[in-house]
């Protein structure tokens, strides 16, 4: 069978990646003041980051609403047996819901839940296509996504929290705490909310490999097929200091670098890094 996979821009998969697979992005909307662009396509991270820092403009995101989902999958629908789409979590945003709505004109649409965010939902958008890719039928696809759904480990460590201010995700006073004692918070994906785990405090570089640390070591119930380190433009030297810290701890099959789009960057900016994994068991 011809199986097309699709997804949300904010899967923060590599083009490398997306062309291999044959993946294709629908993207989502970035409001900067009264100007909108998509995801991927109009903006980038790095402009998103000039915008804020060096003009002083505020930024926030917006869903992809129905009709736009309804014109993306007519372009899959016809030439496919199946158009499998993946969608940022239902718990972070309106897309999920609009893309089921819209794929309900189409017999051959089907609409997955991540539950999640950036490369969390990419484990699932590349599971989904990898499967394809293979010859599995849409059924075997489907069900095999809903069992990892839950097994997904997303966290991510921020160096500020200057944009979850402007965001309006956390108060000035607690923004300003945090730049004066040097707190770096983890950000994790739970039940398909993002909650604040652990505070970190200190320099990043330090923080960051404290935080892989965490996660990792002396952890059982890891799926070592693959990790990805996903981040809003960390340094090399910052990442590399990630890698040997995950070689350390863990020992992954496959170890994927990838870049946060503007969606996450949007509420977390600069220097932001986390490490996304599967779990053996759903929590």
């Amino acid at each position: 069978m011809m199986i097309k996979i699709t997804a949300d821009s904010t899967c923060d998969l590599s083009p490398q990646i997306l062309e291999q697979y044959n993946i294709s992005l629908i993207p989502f909307h970035i409001l900067i003041d009264d100007e909108d662009f998509r995801d991927g396509v109009d903006i980038t991270p790095k402009d998103l980051f000039r915008y804020v820092s060096e003009e002083g403009k505020s930024c926030r995101t917006a869903a992809i609403n129905v009709f736009e989902y309804e014109n993306f999958f007519k372009e899959f629908s016809p030439n496919y047996d199946a158009v499998i789409h993946i969608s940022l979590g239902s718990g972070f945003s309106s897309t999920h819901q609009n893309a089921k709505i819209a794929a309900e004109q189409f017999e051959n649409v089907y609409v997955i839940d991540s539950q999640n965010l950036s490369t969390g939902s990419g484990h699932v958008v590349l599971e989904a296509a990898i499967m394809a890719q293979n010859g599995a039928q849409p059924e075997e696809i489907i069900k095999h996504l809903e069992e990892i759904v839950p097994k997904v480990d997303t966290s991510f460590v921020i160096d500020t929290m200057e944009y979850l201010r402007k965001g309006g995700r956390c108060s000035g006073i607690e923004a300003f705490g945090a730049t004066l004692l040097k707190i770096k918070p983890s950000i994790e994906v739970v039940d398909g909310k993002m909650i604040v785990g652990k505070k970190y405090r200190g320099n990043f570089d330090r923080c960051i490999v404290n935080y892989v640390k965490d996660r990792l070591e002396n952890n059982d119930d890891i799926d070592y097929s693959r990790v990805f380190i996903t981040h809003s433009y960390c340094s090399p030297e910052t990442v590399q200091k990630v890698r040997v810290a995950i070689d350390k701890y863990a020992k992954f099959e496959e170890i994927i670098e990838t870049y946060a789009g503007c969606t996450v960057s949007t509420h977390c900016g600069p220097n932001t890094l986390g490490i996304l994994y599967k779990r053996k068991s759903k929590k």
